[in-house]
């Protein structure tokens, strides 16, 4: 590529020497000069505006070509309604008052959410109970616990739960109650008790 700093020189050169770069015989007068000066300035200007604009249409190429379509928006935040649940031993929690639920992942029937968008999510569960010991499952394998013990004094209080998973899709997370010895447990209703789960990236 011809740089602006050879183009000056170049022209330089032309004017202390007085002579053609084509024909490279010497110039008669100054009008032939400037001629052939401004001849050469526009042909290494088109020549660098043309490399500039191949390069722009690669950097383009390249910027565009991992890209694909916008990434779809997928979320749900759930929760325990009018009615304070019990939940049996290896029991799915299933949350029945939905704030949101888009891309339709989330199945109030079953409790579980099945993956539309593979891609990292974060999911937060939040339960107000007297005991219990929760457990966020994707595809039946736990990936994190909420524990909270009973306190006599203070039977009712609030657990939560973070985390961030990647998912493919078709995978299944939900909440399930892993307490032992066979125990259920109570959730209490009014929407102090919840799940939610959004797709990250």
């Amino acid at each position: 590529m011809v740089t602006y700093r050879h183009i000056v020189m170049t022209i330089l050169h032309l004017v202390n020497n007085a002579y053609n770069p084509v024909s490279g015989r010497k110039l008669s007068d100054t009008q032939t000069k400037l001629d052939s000066i401004k001849s050469l300035i526009y042909s290494n200007a088109k020549a660098t505006v043309t490399l500039d604009s191949t390069a722009l249409k690669e950097l383009v190429k390249l910027s565009t070509s991992g890209s694909s379509k916008p990434t779809p928006n997928v979320s749900f935040s759930v929760y325990v309604g009018a009615k304070t649940l019990t939940v049996g031993q290896g029991h799915t929690i299933k949350y029945d008052g939905i704030l949101t639920n888009d891309g339709n992942g989330y199945d109030d029937r079953t409790g579980v959410f099945v993956c539309p968008v593979a891609g990292t999510y974060m999911f937060v569960v939040d339960t107000f109970t007297v005991e219990s010991c929760l457990a966020i499952k994707v595809n039946k394998q736990i990936i994190a616990r909420a524990y909270r013990g009973y306190y006599p004094n203070k039977p009712w209080g609030q657990t939560s739960r973070t985390v961030i998973v990647k998912l493919k899709r078709g995978d299944h997370v939900k909440v399930d109650n892993i307490i032992a010895n066979g125990e259920t447990i109570q959730i209490q209703s009014d929407a102090y008790s919840g799940f939610t789960g959004t797709l990250l990236y």
